[in-house]
């Protein structure tokens, strides 16, 4: 992932703000209408070269192509797994709905209805080599277009849990099934990533959010951790082909401004996650309800190997982070891990998710990212 020395390198965690033509199309082509082919690569390709080249002025050191041809970091497998037919609504996060005026005015979006999630009709299979080939090629020909020169660069992918907990089952016999099936599917993509050389960044912001999902919200911590074995176990299995040194794994409790007050606590659920093949993890902790679990870190000490990433911006509000603010984070989590922990400086989560869900105006983003490099900075110089 990255090696430890004076400096703390910086990231970012997948998705990056998409120009309004870029929306435009993903918009219709949520509403299944035709679209020109040479239209769609070209607005493509303008955008991923923009937010490469973003990447590389404000100082970022791990980058990616910002996620801009994917309609939200879940839902992109819709155009690359079979067997998923149609839409049907389904409950918000527990959370929300002790608060159902909030999330109803807030959650709206011109791209995606976020209630309304797809249905699995028939087997799951990948059928997206050519759409993944095609994003990766785009991503490629920004890189050398772009007068950059990032240490590493990262692709991200679903988890195989986060597409079974947003996809409705109306197929498989159990949903033990329906998640291995998934993770045979996908296993192929993150293959795909793997051939090229980059890091692969596994989402699966499902490993907490478990607990404030309906199904588990009035669960005992016990069947909340054994579902998230379960999760861990099935991308073990989807990694078998895929070195672990380049894989890194985000999790959260959901990208959303919400109560969270359902939440689990990180400390509870490490040794859950620490199973995974994976040697790097990305974990929120400028969410201001979790910026007090840095501690977790010490009770439960990261495996041998592996790189942290936590999050020291926030994303969910237009407040500019202030560098020092960063620096305190980061300060924060390395006095909790170990000396030879690599830490690497990151946002919570994506800055675009969702697309057409913009919480944070997209020029705004940007200068939480130039804050984000000068507070680890910063911190590099407090530290060393």
């Amino acid at each position: 992932m990255t090696t430890n020395d004076a400096r703390i390198r910086t990231t970012h965690i997948g998705s990056l703000p998409r120009p309004p033509e870029l929306l435009d199309l993903l918009e219709a082509r949520q509403e299944g209408e035709d679209i020109d082919a040479t239209e769609w690569g070209e607005t493509v390709a303008d955008a991923t070269r923009d937010v490469v080249e973003r990447q590389a002025e404000v100082g970022l050191d791990v980058a990616n192509n910002g996620e801009q041809s994917r309609v939200s970091f879940n839902w992109y497998v819709a155009d690359r797994l079979s067997g998923i037919d149609g839409k049907r609504e389904q409950e918000l996060w527990a959370d929300l709905q002790e608060f159902p005026d909030y999330a109803a005015e807030t959650f709206k979006t011109d791209v995606i209805d976020l209630s309304m999630h797809p249905v699995v009709t028939g087997p799951v299979e990948y059928t997206g080599h050519d759409e993944a080939e095609a994003e990766l090629d785009a991503f490629r020909d920004a890189l050398a277009a772009a007068d950059a020169d990032f240490e590493e660069t990262f692709v991200t992918s679903a988890s195989p849990s986060v597409v079974t907990a947003t996809h409705v089952n109306d197929h498989y016999d159990s949903y033990e099934d329906f998640l291995f099936g998934v993770a045979e599917a996908m296993a192929e993509e993150y293959e795909l990533v793997a051939e090229t050389g980059m890091t692969l960044q596994i989402d699966a912001p499902e490993l907490l959010t478990v607990g404030h999902t309906a199904a588990y919200a009035d669960a005992p911590l016990d069947e909340v951790k054994a579902a998230t074995r379960l999760h861990v176990e099935a991308l073990n299995e989807a990694l078998s082909n895929v070195p672990a040194e380049q894989v890194r794994l985000h999790t959260c409790w959901g990208s959303y401004e919400g109560p969270h007050h359902l939440d689990t606590e990180l400390v509870e659920m490490l040794p859950e996650i620490y199973e995974a093949d994976i040697t790097g993890l990305s974990v929120e902790q400028a969410n201001p309800r979790h910026q007090h679990e840095y501690r977790a870190f010490a009770e439960q000490p990261l495996p041998d190997g592996w790189t942290l990433i936590p999050g020291v911006v926030d994303v969910k509000t237009n407040i500019i982070d202030h560098p020092e603010t960063i620096a305190d984070r980061l300060e924060r989590v390395a006095d909790a891990v170990d000396a030879s922990t690599p830490i690497v400086a990151a946002p919570d989560c994506g800055f675009g998710t969702q697309a057409g869900l913009g919480m944070v105006d997209p020029e705004i983003a940007w200068a939480k990212l130039e804050a984000l490099v000068e507070g680890a900075d910063i911190a590099a110089e407090r530290l060393s």
